[in-house]
């Protein structure tokens, strides 16, 4: 099954450039990046539960994201600082998964408006070295952002409906 989202990767580079086209209104894909409701909604799957433990969605705000298991083990936890949010349009952010082999990565979010209600989202990020980003992607991080967007079209979609 061929993904939704693409992650260009090329060889000898420190970076990822990621794009989703959704069909949802460039102000609700935003949303679901600053919205922790929306953000616990769309990390959360199956496997794990997303809680936000904190998220100061502005200029040099943080957060904090965290996933646990059907145990209440804790899975995931990461988070970061923003460096620059302009409502509609961009995110720029560092991520830092904890207890991970490898350290904060530079993360830009665009919003781009399509039609009224179709959006894309590219993201550029960056890592410390392309040692770091190829071992990211060697974890099944394609697949992993590809089912987060399809979450994001399912949550989000069903409330455009309404």
């Amino acid at each position: 099954m061929e993904l939704k989202t693409k992650v260009a990767a090329e060889d000898g580079k420190h970076d990822l450039l990621i794009t989703r086209e959704f069909d949802l209104p460039v102000e609700l894909l935003f949303k679901a990046f600053v919205d922790p409701v929306l953000v616990e909604q769309w990390m959360s799957n199956p496997h794990a539960t997303a809680k936000v433990l904190k998220l100061e969605s502005a200029k040099h705000g943080s957060y904090q994201l965290q996933s646990t298991d059907a145990q209440g083990n804790i899975v995931f936890r990461g988070g970061g600082v923003i460096h620059e949010l302009i409502p509609g349009l961009k995110i720029t952010r560092t991520f830092e998964v904890e207890g991970a082999p490898f350290g904060a990565q530079l993360e830009v979010y665009g919003f781009e408006k399509l039609t009224d209600g179709t959006s894309k989202l590219n993201m550029h990020v960056i890592y410390e070295s392309v040692a770091q980003r190829d071992m990211v992607l060697k974890m099944p991080f394609a697949q992993g952002i590809n089912m987060a967007h399809n979450r994001i079209q399912e949550i989000l979609g069903s409330q455009k409906q309404s």
